[in-house]
């Protein structure tokens, strides 16, 4: 396994287990004093010119901010400098960089060979010309270098577009219509997708908001780690016109948010094959991150198709494509109509210049420098410490990594299951147990807000991401500044 960035694969039994418990417990966060008299002074303090910026940005901005991420309590943080492994908001504050934009900075933020090689390629031909640039065929070769199972990648514009491409190859190849999803992850935002996100077994009760339910007609969802409920699913559907493609996260739902065994994948791949079925690895975290093979290479998997995104534009706009078997792909291939059967997909941006180069220039360095197992190593000695810390201070938190994704549960809202039940029973349960799974999450919510006013960025206060910039002195600092933060930890009344 070619600069693998994972040493260890956590048992999601026990990890399931610890989250069970954590969540059976009543909510332990920062106290009250604390979070009034230091944290809020902080922003009010320390943050005013974000805090402007965000007022303006309201009469403006849907929200104020114009992507999810950016949103964090108690207001967004206006960043102007991105460097390494820190981050500068307006006020000049500094920040280590967990976020890491989302996941697609592992070689560290704004990192000087891939800007270096942007630049020329701007001072030369601009962003785009809206034709055949070298950079195209660039990083679809280093991609099968990397992943011999990817004999031929079409890059597009975004993870979703690179699923909503991959059903249609999926169905053109198997005749078939049916998708099924593993429950909780996140494949992009289109109709047939904004489905079991999150919470598995919500199906379309959560974030489904103008999206006609006609839209999930052949869409299914099973539970995650189990076989027994996806084969059932491959049954039934046989009777329904057959599945198409199962797609999954190979890490695990949201970024491993869920783990999942580590022969489950394998298992999958058994199933797809004794139920004629495409199986679509979703890797726009776990490609060039977990391991320059990706998590296909990980565990010894040839997914029929992958998605990309984050890393395949090297942090850079435009992050997203299909890769897979050359009989698959063929069938994207881009031109006027030829009458046979294709999957149409568009995008006049899609593999620009600018974004092709900077992937593949990315994706150089990642293989030079052995970034991710060096970025893997530092998410072990962050995870290690983090364990270490929450022994010393008594506290229930659930923390595990997948080499540098590291994920630190305070509060566990995220870690329900509803997908073992009837569409009716999942409704009731939601109901019955919303207001306190929106506790938990203003309580995470809250620890973000927290962890980031102790100068740590993190996503939403529950996961994070590290990168070959963050050297030991830097992790070891982290740690300092989280265990001020657990030291202000108690028992609330809450949840």
């Amino acid at each position: 396994m070619n600069n693998c960035g994972i040493s260890r694969w956590e048992d999601p039994q026990k990890v399931n287990d610890a989250l069970k418990a954590l969540t059976s417990e009543k909510i332990w966060e920062v106290n009250d004093d604390y979070y009034e008299n230091v944290i809020m002074k902080y922003y009010d303090n320390n943050c005013k010119k974000s805090n402007a910026l965000f007022q303006e940005a309201k009469e403006r901005i849907p929200g104020g901010v114009q992507h999810n991420l950016a949103f964090n309590k108690p207001f967004p943080l206006c960043f102007t400098k991105a460097e390494g492994a820190f981050l500068y908001d307006k006020d000049g504050n500094k920040y280590i960089d967990f976020l890491q934009a989302g996941g697609p900075t592992i070689l560290g933020s704004n990192y000087s060979e891939v800007k270096e090689a942007v630049i020329e390629l701007l001072n030369n031909c601009g962003p785009i010309t809206g034709l055949l640039h070298e950079a195209e065929y660039m990083i679809a070769k280093i991609i099968n270098e990397c992943m011999p199972n990817v004999e031929m990648f079409r890059m597009l514009g975004s993870g979703t577009e690179a699923v909503m491409g991959s059903f249609r190859v999926a169905r053109i190849a198997t005749g078939k219509k049916r998708i099924i999803k593993i429950g909780g992850a996140y494949h992009g935002w289109s109709d047939q997708m904004v489905y079991g996100l999150k919470i598995p077994g919500s199906r379309g009760l959560l974030e489904s908001h103008g999206i006609p339910k006609k839209s999930y007609a052949l869409t299914d969802e099973v539970r995650p780690n189990d076989l027994n409920m996806l084969e059932k699913m491959l049954k039934l559907n046989k009777l329904r016109g057959g599945t198409a493609a199962v797609i999954l996260e190979p890490i695990g739902p949201e970024s491993g948010t869920r783990p999942v065994a580590k022969e489950y994948n394998k298992q999958v791949r058994e199933l797809c094959d004794k139920y004629e079925t495409l199986l679509i690895f979703d890797e726009v975290v776990s490609g060039f991150r977990v391991g320059l093979s990706g998590a296909q290479g990980y565990f010894d998997i040839i997914p029929d198709l992958t998605i990309f995104g984050k890393i395949v534009a090297g942090g850079y706009p435009s992050a997203g494509g299909i890769g897979g078997k050359k009989e698959y792909m063929e069938l994207m291939a881009a031109g006027v109509a030829t009458g046979k059967h294709r999957a149409y997909v568009g995008g006049t941006l899609a593999a620009n210049p600018l974004s092709s180069l900077a992937g593949y220039t990315a994706i150089s360095e990642i293989r030079r420098t052995n970034a991710c197992e060096m970025a893997g190593r530092a998410g072990d000695r962050l995870t290690d410490g983090l364990k270490s810390l929450i022994n010393q201070y008594s506290l229930p938190y659930v923390v595990y990594n997948q080499g540098s994704i590291v994920h630190l549960e305070c509060t566990g809202a995220m870690s329900f299951d509803y997908s073992s039940f009837s569409m009716l029973k999942s409704a009731i349960g939601l109901l019955k147990n919303k207001e306190m799974m929106y506790k938990r999450k203003d309580s995470m919510e809250r620890m973000g807000a927290t962890y980031m006013a102790n100068g740590i960025v993190t996503l939403a206060g529950s996961r994070l991401y590290t990168s070959m910039a963050d050297t030991d002195e830097i992790i070891d600092e982290a740690l300092n500044k989280f265990e001020e933060v657990f030291k202000q930890v108690v028992k609330t009344d809450k949840g």
